[in-house]
């Protein structure tokens, strides 16, 4: 069967991936309501297309802290790829580069900063989780500096892990054959069998509980790469991000696995660019299946967006190539909607050009 769109590869990844592998990717948290609401909130905004423009070029090129990239789309960071396909993140470091865009490697996962800079060129970022022992996370963070990576993406949202149950109906486990790569030589890199899920009681013995806005200023101290706060949700958060000197945020509710209820990313978006004022770049991440939602994020003010699932269920489904194609088709779809709606760069992509369900109605023209 021909993949004609992103969201077909995760009913090929369930029927490869191992119950237990396939579950730790789809779920969300609890009753996963929000799980569903990253992707639903999308179809309730609308398109307000501007017709007889000339749409004979278009430019999708971008730049994200000073680095050009292709596209407004880049790849998340994702946990332990090498479930997903044996080349785990090798896979996505090559599919990202041959995009020209950025990959954002996880601090779990099952490939270490050096190997993914060993694949080639390209543009990454470190997404980063803070052990209580800062030595760890300060030799780390050295480590990605040295790889060449270029941001570190702080999570900011798991001070504790979220309740996912269908981990612990299934006992998640890494599996005996993979290590959490990065941690290999500091005792750090395997997960013991629980009773439980064997993340939430790594989560639980490992990462800070303590982590506050004092730690986005100490991470400054000891690196010289930008820091984008991941797993910002509100104006509030958003006014004291930029104090304590972030370069950017990414708004995100960590794919709906960490506190159920909380509103899509899409749905607020709007709050934290209008609270940034301009001072730093806003992302979203979550819920990005199509074309137009890249398109309504951009709309909404965002700087770009940030893929997660689709990512590893392509990788699981095609490997490499999985990877490549859903670049592709996100990349082929968002320069559509960009043609039918009359516009011919991103800057031209504005916030008229949807009507979303917390509008005010637009006054209706007399004749």
């Amino acid at each position: 069967m021909e993949i004609t769109n992103v969201s077909e590869y995760e009913a090929i990844a369930k029927e490869k991936l191992p119950k237990m592998v396939y579950d730790y990717y789809a779920s969300g948290a609890e009753d996963q309501w929000t799980l569903k609401e990253n992707i639903n909130a999308f179809s309730r905004i609308l398109f307000r297309p501007r017709i007889l423009i000339d749409v004979t070029k278009i430019d999708m090129t971008t730049t994200v802290l000073g680095y050009k990239i292709s596209m407004p789309i880049m790849i998340a960071p994702t946990a332990k790829q090498k479930m997903a396909h044996p080349e785990g993140e090798y896979a996505t470091a090559r599919a990202a580069s041959a995009a020209g865009t950025i990959m954002t490697l996880s601090s779990w996962a099952t490939s270490s900063v050096e190997e993914v800079a060993s694949t080639g060129p390209g543009i990454r970022f470190f997404q980063l989780y803070v052990y209580k022992d800062r030595n760890v996370v300060a030799q780390l963070v050295r480590r990605a500096e040295r790889a060449g990576f270029k941001a570190i993406a702080l999570t900011v949202d798991t001070p504790r892990l979220g309740r996912r149950e269908a981990d612990i109906k299934n006992r998640f486990t890494l599996p005996p054959y993979l290590t959490l790569k990065n941690f290999e030589g500091l005792n750090l890199g395997t997960m013991d069998q629980t009773n439980d899920s064997g993340l939430a009681s790594y989560v639980a013995d490992q990462i800070d509980r303590s982590l506050s806005w004092k730690d986005v200023k100490w991470l400054q101290t000891i690196t010289s790469m930008p820091i984008l706060v991941k797993g910002v949700m509100t104006a509030e958060d958003t006014r004291l991000a930029i104090q304590a000197g972030a370069a950017g945020i990414i708004v995100s509710n960590h794919g709906a696995r960490q506190l159920d209820y909380v509103q899509a990313t899409i749905s607020s978006l709007e709050e934290v660019v209008k609270a940034a004022q301009g001072r730093v770049p806003v992302f979203l991440d979550g819920g990005v299946r199509r074309g137009t939602d890249v398109f309504k994020a951009l709309a909404l003010g965002a700087s770009g967006v940030f893929i997660g699932r689709p990512v590893v269920f392509s990788l699981a489904a095609e490997g490499e190539a999985g990877v490549r194609k859903v670049l592709q088709m996100l990349r082929e779809e968002f320069e559509l909607t960009m043609a039918l709606s009359g516009c011919t760069s991103l800057k031209g992509i504005t916030r008229n050009h949807i009507i979303t369900d917390w509008d005010e109605p637009r006054p209706t023209s007399r004749l």
